[in-house]
């Protein structure tokens, strides 16, 4: 018997299957979009690609038919301007708009303008979208549906005594959490009350940045749960299946590292009574298209966390065990096609592990890291997927998402597919930004991993990622890289491959040299003054005032990177004689941020750390 869904309908040639439209505008970047144009294409479909001004040299942009500048004044605005994708849309023709993930898929408003516009849109009807969109919303439908909650508000809030009395009644760690979103973004965890005030600004100003919508909720936070999801497909002739679980618990910041389906170790009946679940819910409020239930999973309970009415970054694994391709029957289901296979016919066989290669230095606590890439080879052979959206010479803008690209194995078992993956990190190379690689080749090889007693905290609480080395940022104005070139010897009979580098020029040599004695090994070290910028990023706000006394460990500024915001806090006890930067200033990685003095001491303060010890270098 043919697994489901692992060809086209039979009978359903690709000219009636796509009737309703024959040219896809796909509304999103990355290794997403790339993974949408190929998809439009083997089924007979003329994909087409949008970009901002930051992705003009994208590479997959090639893999469309054409591709149109969206050219919005901010580049992190170009992706959500819908007027503007109408245009493209009318202008080459398309029939249909997918929006991929982020940005606009999960935005009512345009799923509603898109049909208004006479187009078909690719996922599910606006309502669904306001009802499982708004997380609120969602606990409420997954109530009515039987299906339990994470104890927390019913209603959105911005006053820090209702967080406080919530608190108060269900005790102390709490979540703080948009309520339009996910993905991690516009989350913080409240330990104790003196963090309760900060955590809140943090979260709507992020939920702000991210989605537009500064609503937040809060709920009982569950101290080691695991986080588990059943990914929906729903056609509009009324079938809704469930297609196995994943297990997600591989996080850190509140955002997924590491994913595998199924979930390990985990009860049949249990992953049946979530699946059945996750499909009342999505019954409830009329579902179609391809969509995610997230559940906490903690001592043999689920609770219902929120419904992604998108596709996800992980669905790659639930494809390899289930043998669907979940675009393919995204663009299907638009089109009217109604599923042809039932749930008894959904099987999970083998197992799949998917691992997020993100620009990240895990080295700093995972700071995004934008950069130009010098080097990209990608791993390959049996039981290997890789998708991406890079390439050796592309420059990663810092105003998006740090996902370069998502590394999946696939194999008979889960220590096949492990071990596949254990060598598919080996193999992976990339040059020029630091990468998650590391990390993933540290975690696939721990213990706890291995064994599968791996939950949401586990990352950031629980294990030491100090062997993790930070990578060496670049100093400003040393310019491109040195030459170099590679040789092949031979030591002993033993064939060796060996990097040659030219040396640096002398001026550079300088630069770099003074760069080094001021920041004293970078800005974590307390033998300079100066507090620098870890990465690129915009400053959302300072903590501090010139005069304020500060401690190691306190808040400096809160710097925004790549759809994160990050806290830079001071390296050691001091004075802020001098602050650098203002709210809505860029900077780059190494800039000055802030001079902290010692008591009695200027340290050097006051120089101004960005123009050296004004030699010339000509």
């Amino acid at each position: 018997m043919q697994r489901p869904g692992s060809g086209q309908a039979v009978g359903v040639s690709e000219a009636a299957m796509f009737d309703r439209f024959d040219r896809v505008v796909v509304a999103n970047r990355g290794e997403i979009a790339l993974r949408v144009l190929r998809a439009c294409r083997e089924l007979g479909l003329s994909p087409v690609a949008v970009y901002s001004e930051a992705d003009r040299d994208a590479p997959w942009l090639r893999a469309a038919d054409e591709a149109h500048l969206l050219g919005a004044a901010a580049p992190a605005d170009s992706y959500l301007n819908v007027e503007r994708l109408l245009e493209v849309a009318a202008a080459c023709g398309a029939g249909a708009v997918h929006p991929g993930y982020g940005f606009l898929s999960e935005n009512a408003d345009f799923a509603r303008a898109i049909p208004d516009a006479g187009l078909v849109w690719v996922g599910p009807p606006a309502d669904a979208i306001v009802l499982r969109g708004d997380k609120l919303s969602a606990r409420k439908a997954a109530r009515d549906a039987g299906c339990p909650v994470v104890p927390g508000t019913l209603e959105p809030t911005d006053d820090p005594d209702v967080v406080r009395e919530f608190a108060a009644g269900a005790g102390y760690p709490v979540a703080i959490k948009a309520a339009y979103g996910g993905g991690g973004r516009g989350l913080r965890v409240v330990r104790s009350e003196g963090e309760l005030v900060e955590a809140l600004g943090a979260a709507q100003r992020e939920a702000v940045a991210a989605f537009g919508r500064s609503e937040v909720y809060v709920e009982r936070y569950l101290t080691r749960p695991r986080h588990l999801e059943i990914q929906i497909l729903a056609d509009n002739a009324g079938t809704c299946l469930w297609l196995g679980e994943r297990d997600c618990s591989s996080q850190r910041r509140h955002q997924k590292l590491i994913e595998e389906a199924p979930a390990p170790g985990l009860d049949p009946a249990v992953r049946a009574a979530m699946g059945d679940a996750a499909v009342r819910v999505s019954r409830a409020v009329g579902y179609t298209g391809a969509g995610t239930c997230e559940f906490l999973y903690s001592e043999g309970e689920f609770f219902f966390l929120e419904m992604n009415t998108r596709l996800q970054v992980e669905h790659p694994v639930t494809e390899l065990v289930t043998g669907l391709d979940l675009v393919h029957w995204q663009l299907r289901i638009a089109a009217g096609e109604a599923l042809t296979f039932a749930q008894d016919d959904v099987s999970l066989r083998g197992h799949a592990i998917e691992a997020r290669i993100n620009a990240e230095d895990v080295g700093r606590g995972f700071v995004p890291s934008p950069g130009r890439i010098t080097a990209w080879r990608a791993p390959s052979g049996p039981g290997v997927r890789v998708d991406a959206g890079a390439e050796a010479g592309w420059e990663i803008p810092r105003t998006y998402d740090s996902l370069l690209a998502k590394l999946v194995t696939y194999g008979a078992d889960r220590e096949e597919a492990r071990r596949k993956m254990v060598r598919a990190l080996d193999e992976f190379v990339v040059e020029g930004v630091p990468t998650t690689i590391d990390f993933h080749r540290f975690a696939v090889a721990h213990p706890d991993f291995i064994a599968g007693r791996v939950s949401t905290v586990t990352v950031e609480r629980e294990w030491d990622l100090s062997a993790i080395a930070p990578a060496q940022p670049a100093e400003a104005g040393d310019g491109p890289p040195p030459l170099g070139r590679n040789l092949t010897v031979e030591v002993g009979g033993k064939r060796l491959d060996v990097a040659v580098f030219e040396p640096l020029p002398a001026a550079a040599a300088r630069r770099r040299a003074r760069a080094g004695r001021r920041r004293g090994g970078g800005g974590a070290g307390t033998a300079t003054a100066i507090l620098t910028a870890p990465m690129q990023g915009t400053i959302v706000k300072a903590a501090v005032a010139e005069g304020d006394e500060v401690a190691a460990g306190d808040l400096v500024v809160v710097l925004e990177a790549m759809k994160m915001e990050n806290h830079i806090s001071a390296h050691r006890d001091g004075v802020v004689t001098v602050l650098h930067v203002d709210a809505g200033q860029v900077v780059n990685s190494g800039d000055a941020l802030a001079t902290i003095s010692s008591s009695g001491s200027d340290d050097g303060a006051s120089r101004d750390p960005r123009y050296g010890d004004n030699d010339d270098d000509a």
